[in-house]
């Protein structure tokens, strides 16, 4: 009980950063648009994965160790600048050629394909890895049992993969469907504008 309130305090600071627009849920909601909920749900997975990893860096003191060195966080910054712009690349291309929306008759991506492009964008997503040093500023439970560390870890992955399932649900429903139909070139430009900026921002933040 005495780790109680620290995990409940770290807990609502994941799913403030989980719940609040960002990078992940710009991918969500493209992967929904194009491909429909299942996908979308499978993204969310992938996200929510990063979390262990993510959780797990914060237990061991790693994400304030890398806040520290200049070199690697250039890296990790420059690789994630490239993921976005990447991702910023595909939205503008659907912009220009929006490619058919009827399900029927999209190919959907592997779902390897899809839950490597959410881990991977969430290892790298600036706005998590913010949140995750928010958590680590409060002191971490890595001088907690083990039981403890395990239930924080699996507690910051159900938050992910709960927070990001819903966006994934909301954003593949039919209203939001239609809306994306009857604007689905401008949508795309935003997330490709989107992507792009958080890229630019990313790449050009000092460390």
């Amino acid at each position: 009980m005495e780790y109680l309130p620290q995990l409940v305090l770290a807990w609502s600071i994941q799913l403030s950063g989980v719940l609040s627009p960002g990078p992940s849920v710009a991918l969500i909601l493209g992967v929904a648009t194009a491909q429909g909920r299942a996908p979308a749900l499978v993204t969310a997975f992938g996200i929510g994965c990063a979390s262990i990893i993510l959780s797990l860096a914060t237990v061991l003191g790693l994400a304030v160790l890398f806040a520290q060195m200049a070199d690697l966080m250039t890296l990790v910054r420059l690789i994630g600048a490239a993921y976005l712009a990447w991702l910023a690349y595909g939205a503008f291309r659907k912009a220009m050629e929006p490619p058919s929306l009827n399900i029927a008759e999209v190919r959907p991506e592997s779902h390897r394909r899809l839950w490597l492009s959410g881990f991977l964008l969430q290892l790298t997503n600036p706005k998590a890895i913010l949140f995750w040093l928010a958590v680590a500023s409060i002191g971490g439970v890595g001088n907690a049992p083990a039981a403890i560390i395990a239930l924080f870890v699996a507690g910051a992955f159900i938050n992910s993969v709960g927070g990001h399932g819903l966006w994934a649900l909301v954003l593949s429903a039919a209203p939001i469907r239609r809306a994306y139909l009857s604007a689905r070139r401008p949508v795309e430009a935003a997330l490709g504008t989107f992507f792009a900026f958080a890229a630019f921002r990313l790449a050009t933040a000092r460390t």
